[in-house]
């Protein structure tokens, strides 16, 4: 049976998606008493890749790091409304920040590795923890180095130092880090914007893999890697979330004329 593009089209947009791991409901943020994000409601399937794209100063990266708490440690920053992770309420009164941080990791914008070695800077966390036996660390070390497209690279100067590395491989080294507590989650602040056209190549393709295992979310401010990497992509402005949905449709027919202004290129 031959399939038209219309009717394939309309057989992807009628199978059913994945439940969701994030719920946000009504999630509003504010640095002291001004708001910056206003309302925002959207589910996060599991094992997708979800991006948040918008103008700078939109609002993505106050929101992604909503979802770990990593904001907490800013004077006068406060949450309210609702985010769930596998329906718990992460601002409830009874959340270990600490345990849900492990469940959250988190890659920053700028590679940020550890003035230590390779091994160590994986092995980190998992120290932190508590774990001490060295087969157990080793094995880890080396699962997350191969999770994250890294361990061929550097498989014979686990001792050398990570600063060493170049710009991309020390992304890669930071997933690695953030992947060796074994989270649920994955969130990146626009982690390739920092990299050459290869490296970032190279972290998109690792995104694409790591959605087997994980949920990521990703903010970037590259429209065009928004489109390839992502199965979802919510579209910030003003604090406000102006359109969700599956990255195709947001990109080829968006239902709100400024989200179809922002990704044809005609402000941002």
């Amino acid at each position: 049976m031959i399939t038209t593009l219309g009717e394939a089209a309309a057989m992807t947009t009628t199978q059913p998606t994945a439940a969701p791991q994030i719920e946000v409901r009504d999630f509003d943020f504010y640095y002291g008493q001004a708001k910056v994000l206003h309302g925002i409601s959207l589910d996060v399937p599991a094992r997708q890749v979800t991006a948040l794209i918008g103008p700078s100063g939109c609002g993505k990266s106050t929101f992604i790091r909503s979802i770990n708490r990593m904001n907490d440690i800013i004077p006068d920053a406060r949450g309210e409304g609702l985010i769930a992770i596998d329906g718990e309420d992460i601002y409830g009164p009874g959340t270990d920040v600490v345990e849900l941080r492990r469940r959250v990791g988190m890659v920053f914008q700028k590679s940020n590795p550890f003035p230590k070695s390779i091994y160590d800077n994986v092995a980190y966390g998992l120290r932190i923890g508590g774990t001490r036996n060295r087969r157990e660390l080793n094995e880890t070390v080396e699962r997350s180095l191969h999770r994250a497209a890294l361990w061929d690279e550097v498989k014979d100067r686990l001792h050398d130092s990570a600063l060493a590395l170049s710009g991309g491989q020390q992304q890669r080294l930071c997933i690695a880090r953030a992947l060796a507590v074994d989270p649920e989650i994955v969130l990146m602040d626009e982690p390739a914007s920092a990299l050459d056209p290869i490296a970032t190549t190279k972290i998109e393709e690792l995104i694409w893999e790591l959605k087997e295992n994980y949920t990521i979310i990703i903010v970037t401010h590259n429209m065009q890697q928004a489109a390839r990497v992502s199965d979802r992509t919510a579209f910030f402005m003003l604090g406000k979330l102006v359109e969700y949905g599956d990255t195709k449709t947001i990109f080829m027919n968006p239902k709100e004329k400024m989200t179809e202004d922002y990704v044809t290129g005609r402000f941002g």
